[in-house]
């Protein structure tokens, strides 16, 4: 099954900055603010970080990130799209936030379709199966051997009911036909540290997240879910490759501003992303995080959203995911 939707459709975005450009006026004449409704640490906020920073100096003005996590990021979209469509505040986003839980609650305070203008794609985090270092699972097809002999018995962790961590794992287990355990934690952090102290014995998870656990030999990476192997992590085998073949799985950074901002605005922000993406230093920092820079168009960006949400409504209906 393919998930990976930006490495067909994305890839190779525009970089040619629009002619409206040449006139950019006043903006920006103040600190920008980039809200990430996630926990510090995460995979979007390490990806945020990255690339505001590259932002501030091609903008001439500091691009702020700001975590504000709570409600599986829904706090802090919502602060996004009540504020002030000027370019001035704008949202770090991850694709749970914007077509994972609109198909897991009925009621948002917001619409992705509706309250938000996309910006730009930045980068898709590629995700990767982790293990604590005395588990027994030395890949993904060992960890179905184990689950098919003890059904429900093999603890994972994840950030929370609808997470990307949980609807990954979900997506894997149901596909190799086997029953885990789910143990919902306060934020991918909280889940990767959950999986190092031997809470859990396994968690999908961003690559961004859990690379330090990595380097540091808390965690055991036992497979990626790329379509190959990473250059990164060479010896480590996909899950495509390690018992269910074509599973594949990453997760979006993007950027989205309030619904209404100017059209100008929006082409100067995105430009500079695209800028950004281009600098061998932030492509290399990104990369070595296990993040791919990908780059789109503000239009690119809101078609890709509109399937993936019916893409996740389908998937989470059909795994039986709720929300608490």
């Amino acid at each position: 099954m393919k998930r990976n939707l930006f490495t067909r459709c994305l890839v190779g975005a525009a970089l040619a900055v629009p002619l409206a450009l040449q006139a950019q006026g006043a903006y920006p004449n103040k600190p920008v603010r980039m809200i990430v409704p996630l926990a510090a640490g995460s995979a979007v906020d390490v990806a945020a970080r990255i690339v505001a920073q590259k932002m501030s100096t091609t903008l001439g003005q500091p691009v702020v990130v700001e975590n504000l996590p709570g409600a599986s990021g829904i706090v802090g979209a919502d602060r996004v799209a009540k504020s002030a469509p000027d370019g001035y505040t704008i949202g770090g986003f991850n694709d749970s936030v914007m077509t994972m839980v609109p198909a897991l609650q009925a009621r948002l305070p917001w619409d992705i379709l509706r309250d938000f203008t996309p910006v730009s794609l930045v980068a898709t985090v590629e995700w990767g199966l982790v293990a604590n270092p005395a588990a027994s699972h030395a890949n993904a097809a060992a960890l179905i051997s184990a689950a098919k002999a003890a059904p429900g018995k093999i603890d994972y962790g994840s950030g929370g009911i609808g997470s990307p961590q949980h609807i990954a794992m979900a997506l894997f287990a149901a596909e190799a036909g086997v029953s885990l355990n789910h143990v919902p934690y306060k934020g991918a952090t909280q889940a990767a540290i959950g999986v190092a102290g031997g809470e859990v014995a396994v968690a999908f998870q961003g690559l961004a997240t859990v690379n330090p656990l990595i380097k540091g030999n808390r965690v055991k990476l036992i497979a990626v879910s790329t379509p190959k192997r990473m250059p990164q992590h060479p010896d480590v085998p996909t899950v495509s490759e390690s018992g269910l073949p074509g599973f594949e799985f990453n997760s979006w950074f993007t950027v989205m501003a309030p619904a209404g901002t100017p059209a100008d605005i929006v082409a100067r922000l995105n430009a500079e992303i695209v800028k950004a993406l281009a600098d061998p230093a932030v492509r290399e920092l990104l990369l070595a995080q296990g993040l791919t820079p990908r780059g789109s168009s503000a239009d690119e960006l809101g078609n890709a959203t509109r399937a993936q949400l019916a893409k996740y409504a389908a998937l989470i209906k059909q795994a039986g995911i709720k929300a608490e």
